[in-house]
């Protein structure tokens, strides 16, 4: 393997503008519709004005190119250094359709910013926070991020939920067609060609779908070349109630990045994320929805599509997915590169979705199995699992609950998987270690304070 090859699964190697931009490109690719989505649906459903809504969703992309860059290189103590994508967060969606509709967007983005501020504070306290997140609870957090998405990329593959298509064989057939190209050029082919295979199996897709007749251009058409990103469009509003359900939410979303950072070190660069990591990553995470208030888009968090990116191609060098990064921003200044992303058929992406996710649970599953299963983890593997995904799954499950408790749990099995998981580890009596255990305990722990 070429020196040139080797290095996009180094963090820092020294691979050329070439080979980088397809890859990082192919990250773009894997979180657009997820980064824009969120603001698609909170805008509709309080009637925002369709200039307004557009704007936003050019301040969207420019912020997750933004906030990328910090997670890849981080200022001070704010980023992890890992190949982190950041993006609106989907998690925030069901809070801020409550918010909006009955306070207004202001009150989203008000709430939103002491959210943030606060999600910045606990990043600096995770070390003393850290034996909530031994790694039975972050493997199992991990899996749950990759069992929650699955049904999200079943539906994108079935045309998007919602569709009036939905479910239409044109839609079946480029998902699949996008799913055997990629596995032809992952499993068939070396070097360059097998790592950019997620990238090749949506151009194929995307190419199929404009000869089915199935993408429209007029949006791309209609857009215009060059446009600024605009400061606080929207004034903000600080409404308790809002900000007590934000806070919350942003307790949430740290669980998360926790995971996704675990993800992305145990698929990535198989080994355990460090403090330092995810101190910075949950910082970052918190600063990058302080921007996001300002330029008046919802929260931004570390999007779990493009950890499933990694496990998939092994591609966790740093440039590769600086040069996404780049090209985010560019899409928040130049809109018309944002609609031909825009108008791309949801089962484009389906395709590669449906792998990608299924591989963030390959990669908790892998990550769990460094852990010894005895009896006392096998209880929290099931109850973590069977509950916590499992209401998921069923949210109505808690219909009858108080209305905050539906929000936080019946819609993000991710939190419920975390809690129990984290309350049997605390109360669960602790097995008895061996010498030997101890031993690597100890050599473990030493690494992490490097």
């Amino acid at each position: 393997m070429s020196n040139q090859v080797s290095n996009i699964y180094k963090l820092d190697g020294r691979v050329p503008l070439s080979r980088a931009i397809p890859l990082g490109i192919q990250h773009v690719l894997a979180m657009f519709l997820g980064n824009v989505s969120p603001l698609l649906i909170v805008c509709g459903l309080i009637e925002m004005d369709p200039a307004m809504k557009t704007m936003l969703i050019q301040n969207a992309m420019f912020i997750a190119g933004i906030t990328t860059l910090i997670q890849l290189y981080p200022i001070w103590k704010v980023g992890c250094r890992l190949p982190v994508v950041m993006g609106t967060s989907s998690g925030f969606i069901g809070t801020c359709k409550a918010i909006g509709v009955n306070y207004g967007y202001g009150a989203i983005l008000g709430a939103s910013l002491i959210g943030a501020i606060f999600e910045i504070f606990l990043g600096f306290f995770i070390k003393p926070l850290k034996k909530l997140f031994p790694p039975v609870v972050t493997s199992l957090v991990i899996m749950s991020i990759g069992l929650s998405l699955l049904p999200v990329g079943v539906n994108y593959f079935a045309g998007g939920s919602g569709s009036a298509d939905y479910g239409n064989w044109k839609h079946l057939l480029v998902g699949t067609v996008v799913v055997l190209t990629i596995v032809f050029f992952k499993q068939f082919t070396k070097g360059f060609l097998s790592v950019s295979s997620i990238l090749i199996g949506i151009i194929v897709g995307y190419i199929l779908a404009i000869c089915l007749g199935m993408v429209d251009f007029t949006q791309v058409a209609e857009a215009s070349w060059i446009s600024l990103p605009h400061l606080m469009p929207i004034a903000m509003d600080f409404n308790w109630q809002a900000i007590v359900a934000m806070l919350i939410m942003f307790v949430a979303t740290a669980v998360e990045t926790v995971g996704d950072i675990s993800g992305i070190a145990n698929g990535g660069l198989d080994r355990e994320a460090t403090d330092k990591e995810l101190s910075g990553g949950v910082i970052a995470d918190g600063f990058g929805s302080l921007l996001a208030a300002v330029f008046g888009v919802l929260p931004n968090t570390s999007f779990s599509q493009n950890v499933g990116l990694v496990a998939v191609t092994k591609v966790v060098n740093r440039f590769c997915i600086m040069t996404g990064a780049v090209f985010l921003i560019l899409c928040g200044f130049v809109p018309k590169l944002s609609a031909i992303l825009s108008v791309m058929p949801q089962s484009v992406l389906g395709g590669a979705a449906v792998i990608m996710f299924a591989m963030i649970l390959v990669s908790g599953m892998r990550s769990l199995q460094r852990e010894k299963l005895t009896g006392r983890n096998e209880i929290i593997i099931s109850l973590a699992l069977g509950l916590g995904v499992g209401i998921g799954m069923v949210p109505e499950s808690l219909s009858l609950m108080p209305e905050w408790v539906s929000q936080i749990f019946a819609q993000n099995g991710i939190i419920m998987t975390f809690v129990i998981a984290t309350v049997f580890n605390l109360i669960l009596p602790k097995d008895k270690e061996t010498d030997d255990e101890k031993v690597s305990k100890v050599v473990r722990e030493e690494y992490k304070d490097k």
